[in-house]
């Protein structure tokens, strides 16, 4: 349970982030290669990533588990 709260807290933190600057920050954000070229994640645990969208001002949120 102690484990499920850390992870929480750090997926706002990459949240807040992220809307701050898509681009640069915590959690290493990096393109990916083989999607849309707007496409980026960062990472989350050593397991899991965050992977969002960036399209002109406005981030989607696409996944928060697991690695891509």
């Amino acid at each position: 349970m102690e484990n499920d709260q850390r992870v929480t807290l750090k997926v706002l933190d990459l949240v807040k982030e992220t809307c701050q600057d898509p681009f640069k920050g915590k959690g290493k954000p990096e393109p990916l290669k083989y999607l849309d070229p707007n496409t980026w994640s960062r990472r989350l645990t050593q397991e899991h990533r965050i992977v969002y969208l960036v399209k002109d001002d406005e981030i989607n949120f696409l996944q928060a588990r697991y690695h891509y």
